[in-house]
């Protein structure tokens, strides 16, 4: 579990259900998804709903600690 901070000062409790740890791209599994940047948190619908956030923002700063 992560507890994600937004911007705005809400949170939310998150469980971690995949990771990439990938610089050079995802396999098959994870859908060939393009390489990820360090410390980027992919959050559901419901995340960003919690947060308080626009979905159609698509990236947005927010901090994240073990929970």
């Amino acid at each position: 579990m992560i507890r994600i901070r937004a911007n705005n000062g809400r949170t939310v409790t998150a469980k971690v259900v995949d990771e990439c740890d990938s610089t050079t791209g995802c396999d098959e599994e994870h859908a060939y998804q393009s390489p990820c940047k360090n410390n980027i948190v992919d959050g559901s619908i419901a995340v960003w709903r919690g947060l308080g956030l626009n979905t159609d923002d698509g990236i947005v700063p927010v901090t994240w600690s073990m929970v």
